[in-house]
């Protein structure tokens, strides 16, 4: 605890970074179990909230299941976060219960790493009724426990985050020989094996294994940092100082600043291409064994009949680190105990099927919408991303991180990239050609006493003449149909590429919708098969609202409220010959007073965000204006393509 101006003790204040949703959020009653980072963010501040699973009994939270929360969490949580509390959700009786989630972090903290934790921790309640948070603090093991007096929400928790901290990345591709007498027992398999990886991770500090440290690639005005740090005099770096002037210290003192670009992305950047200081493992097999003061080389002999299998191991780990931490304290603090944790889940997951067909081990990284820091999840690639056990994984992932269970956040698609800072840079220009969200700087609509319901996520305007392609005329609904593609790409669903005209019209003709002389044409294309491209392209279904006229679109407006509601994907309207695309509705259910957010396709000028808003490009349109002029058109029948958020992990 801080001490006061008045040399008082100061009530201890809890610092809460992850949005107020993960947590309030949850169902009632369950517990958190609060993620920070004490080694290099401020005491008691909480990064991100890991619902608990799995419990022993009726009981529920009172009686979680630690030690299978403990493996479950261990290949989750990246190196350099830790465990710092535990909060029940839903709990009426503070008094009593808020002890309980302090003793019950620290126990699982004591799974994960071994030992008590040497950091002040924090236990509390969210109430029932009010969503208040009151919480104890102790800080330290066997310290006094305190109440604290305040919780503070985190202002641009991301940002603080990044400016703190940075990423380190290892990936360290293993195969491992495993000799086994024919009359071997199982239990006799799994004591090898069990020795093998350990014997592994052993050697991660031994003479003969270095590491190699770069930052993330150059851009064309920075230079490349490098250094490689031998492992056998890793043991003895914690003590090290922080380094300020690296030009004339020793490799072991380099801080991990000095690896790191000058320009730093937002979290929304991190998670389509992550800037990490990467490491990599090398073997130097030639070094003199008598220098590195180990035994002469010894044979092993495995009499007839015996059998070789070769384990074959794909780690990839990530670390959270402050950035003037010597880069060797977090090689040897972060990295070989992170890679040393992977080898043991991976063993654990192995170990039962070393006889049959080995797992496809495969991590991943991701930093998914709601969450601030990045996690960690193993994957079995036997069997592909539809496989039930691997649905059944995500979906237990999406429930513990508080994520919605209709989005696919945690697909491999979705993984953070790393390493692609130079082609960021060099397409920049190419990728702001691509304006984003376009509706949001608009007026409002002028429906008094409506109730606005619109998109749910993010989309890019496609229009007329983009990307070079003349198609002023015949093109719109195409247009409407890439915008579309777009929000599903933003929101994750998929990882292909927003079709082109012609990519369109090739799907149509494979599925015997047209004959091939239609790709390459310039013939229209409506609602109907829009929908057969999205379900060809993406496995989305589609919902069609027939309207003989544009005068009945009007009495459509609540039927589009609940889709915007419950759906939150972009509309595409056709008659006649025009199509919009629609991204939201303002509607009096009481007066019928309505009006629609139309994303125009017809435009054809320039990517400038003023002149497509002050020109109307993008804006609220009544059926019927001030002056009496209809939008929609009353002599044309109009289909309404609605397309459906797909319900999956």
């Amino acid at each position: 605890m801080e001490n006061a101006a008045d040399g008082s003790r100061r009530s201890p204040s809890l610092r809460l970074l992850c949005p107020k949703k993960s947590i309030l959020s949850s169902p009632l009653p369950s517990l958190l179990w609060l993620v920070g980072s004490p080694r290099f963010l401020q005491p008691v501040t909480v990064a991100a909230a890991l619902r608990c699973l799995r419990f022993l009994s009726d009981d529920g939270p009172f009686s979680p299941d630690l030690p299978h929360e403990a493996d479950e969490i261990r290949g989750l949580l990246v190196r350099g976060f830790d465990i710092v509390g535990g909060l029940f959700v839903g709990s009426a009786n503070f008094e009593s219960d808020a002890s309980r989630p302090l003793e019950l972090a620290g126990e699982l903290r004591q799974r994960l790493f071994g030992e008590r934790a040497s950091h002040g921790m924090v236990g509390g309640c969210v109430d029932a009724s009010t969503g208040d948070i009151r919480f104890l603090v102790s800080e330290s093991e066997g310290s006094e426990v305190v109440e604290g007096q305040e919780v503070l929400w985190g202002d641009e928790p991301g940002r603080s985050l990044l400016e703190k901290g940075c990423l380190l990345r290892c990936e360290l591709q293993l195969q491992l020989p495993l000799y086994l007498p024919s009359d071997e027992t199982m239990s006799g398999i799994e004591a090898r094996f069990s020795s093998l990886i350990e014997s592994t991770a052993a050697n991660l500090r031994g003479p003969h294994v270095s590491y190699l440290v770069e930052g993330p690639t150059a851009t064309f005005d920075e230079s490349h940092h490098s250094v490689i740090l031998h492992g056998n005099n890793l043991n003895s770096v914690s003590q090290l100082p922080i380094n300020t002037n690296t030009n004339k210290c020793s490799a072991k003192i380099v801080s991990c600043s000095e690896f790191l670009p000058t320009k730093r992305h937002d979290l929304s950047s991190i998670r389509e291409n992550a800037d990490a200081i990467q490491i990599t493992v090398l073997s130097n097999q030639s070094l003199n064994i008598s220098k590195a003061g180990s035994t002469v080389p010894m044979l092993k002999y495995f009499p007839a009949p015996a059998s070789l299998r070769v384990i074959d191991l794909k780690l990839d780990i990530l670390c959270y680190s402050s950035m003037d931490l010597p880069v060797a304290v977090a090689v040897s603090e972060l990295v070989i105990p992170g890679l040393a944790d992977q080898l043991s889940i991976m063993k654990k997951a192995i170990v039962s099927e070393l006889l049959t067909q080995q797992p496809q081990l495969c991590p991943y990284h991701f930093v998914p919408p709601g969450l601030l820091i990045p996690l960690t999840a193993i994957y079995d690639t036997r069997y592909g991303e539809i496989e039930e056990k691997q649905s059944e994984l995500r979906r237990n992932l999406h429930f513990r991180l508080g994520l919605p269970l209709d989005r696919p956040l945690l697909r491999t698609s979705n993984a953070l990239t790393f390493g692609a800072m130079e082609m960021r840079d060099r397409s920049s220009s190419k990728s702001s050609s691509l304006l984003r969200d376009v509706h949001k700087e608009i007026p409002s609509s002028g429906v008094s006493g409506g109730i606005m319901s619109l998109i749910d996520g993010s989309y890019e305007y496609y229009h007329y003449l983009h990307d070079g392609i003349d198609d002023n005329g015949w093109g719109c609904a195409y247009r409407s149909l890439q915008t579309i593609m777009s929000w599903y790409r933003l929101q994750q669903y998929s990882s292909i590429n927003v079709p082109s005209h012609r990519e369109i019209q090739q799907v149509l003709v494979e599925i015997g919708d047209k004959d091939p002389s239609f790709i390459g044409s310039r013939e229209w294309i409506g609602a109907i098969e829009l929908s057969f491209v999205l379900d060809k392209l993406l496995g989305a279904s589609c919902k069609i609202i027939n309207v003989r006229s544009g005068d009945e679109l009007p009495e459509k407006c609540r039927e589009l409220a609940i889709h915007f509601e419950t759906q939150g994907t972009p509309v595409m309207i056709g008659g006649g010959v025009l199509a919009y695309t629609l991204l939201g509705v303002d509607y009096n259910e009481a007066s019928g007073d309505c009006a629609f957010l139309i994303l125009d396709p017809h435009y054809t000028g320039g990517d400038d965000l003023k002149k497509i808003v002050n020109g109307g490009w993008c804006a609220w349109k009544k059926s019927v204006d001030s002056k009496g002029r209809s939008f929609f058109l009353k002599d044309k029948f109009y289909n309404l393509l609605l397309p459906q958020r797909p319900n999956m992990v």
